[in-house]
């Protein structure tokens, strides 16, 4: 037997204890699993490493004092006001919607359903800027395909190498990402965190996600591979049950954004949300850029995808 499959078997029976995802503050757990990996030879990524890890406590902007309002403006359409070069809009007073192309960004996980609502939180993670990058860019770009720009996000999310996936996918990458961006992009996963003895320690709902990003780094990297078989992995159907840390969030409950303003987010399914927004007329809102691409609504129920927003207006086809 060999010194690094002596580690990994201590890795196993340490994660049985250790992983309880509750008893030991998340980022400790995968520090001290990421020491006795270094010693086994063998990378562990920790939760600071994730390429989102924009989740529901980092909601903290919803506003149930405002739940049912409707505001007595009448209700616009966002594409009315003046566009940024982000992609964004420059706020105005009034009461504005936008249906917008979202994208999800936690595969793995159920889409919208079942009145869940979702509340405004900022992208986080290692991988937070190139996010933020494509979705912004996509607006200047309208005929990069939507599926194509979801690929790309999916492949950021778990880490499949760019430089491996079709040329389609190459192709609209470097007209999306800035060249140190496509460079810093490489896999670094350990794919025994999704099989294996230390994966079988883990909460079922977290295998699920990593198996999910494990089978979705292959199939990126597979020619051939259709859209529709990525979605079957990264878009879980049947009925979602209650995450873990789930909270109560009607839909349509209001975000008050520290920028001055209202947001909530109504989304369809995840390829696609009502944004709307109201500026009260003495608000600090007004004349400050609404930014899709820096929103992510986060459901209230964890097993549910969170979306990212941009500032391409949907069209069913």
């Amino acid at each position: 037997m060999t010194l690094r499959t002596v580690w990994i078997k201590v890795l196993a029976s340490v994660s049985v204890s250790m992983l309880a995802w509750g008893a030991v503050p998340a980022d400790a757990q995968f520090g001290m699993l990421g020491d006795l990996a270094k010693r086994a030879g063998v990378s562990m990524p920790s939760l600071r490493k994730e390429p989102i890890t924009t989740s529901l406590p980092d909601a903290r902007w919803g506003d149930p004092s405002q739940d049912g309002f409707v505001p007595r403006e009448p209700k616009r359409n966002l594409a009315e006001l003046q566009r940024t070069p982000n992609g964004g809009f420059v706020l105005q007073p009034g009461y504005y919607s936008f249906h917008d192309q979202s994208y999800c960004l936690h595969a793995g996980t159920h889409g919208p359903g079942n009145g869940d609502g979702y509340l405004y939180a900022p992208p986080l993670g290692a991988a937070k800027d190139a996010v933020i990058t494509i979705v912004r860019n996509s607006v200047q770009h309208p005929e990069i395909d939507q599926h194509t720009i979801q690929a790309l996000l999916w492949a950021i999310l778990s880490r499949a190498k760019l430089e491996d996936m079709s040329n389609e996918h190459r192709a609209a990458a470097a007209q999306l990402l800035t060249p140190r961006q496509l460079a810093g992009l490489n896999r670094g996963v350990l794919d025994m965190l999704s099989s294996g003895p230390i994966a079988d320690n883990l909460p079922a709902e977290v295998r699920a996600v990593l198996r999910a990003e494990a089978d979705l780094r292959q199939m990126l990297t597979t020619p051939g591979t259709s859209y529709s078989e990525l979605e079957r992995v990264a878009v879980l159907a049947g009925m979602a049950p209650v995450g873990a840390g789930s909270r109560d969030v009607p839909t349509g409950r209001w975000s008050h954004h520290p920028d001055g303003y209202w947001v909530r987010y109504l989304p369809s399914s995840y390829t696609n949300t009502v944004v709307e927004i109201w500026v009260p007329a003495d608000a600090p809102g007004a004349g400050k850029e609404f930014d899709p691409a820096t929103h992510i609504a986060v459901p209230g129920n964890t097993a549910r995808q969170r979306l990212i927003q941009s500032g391409r207006a949907y069209r069913a086809s």
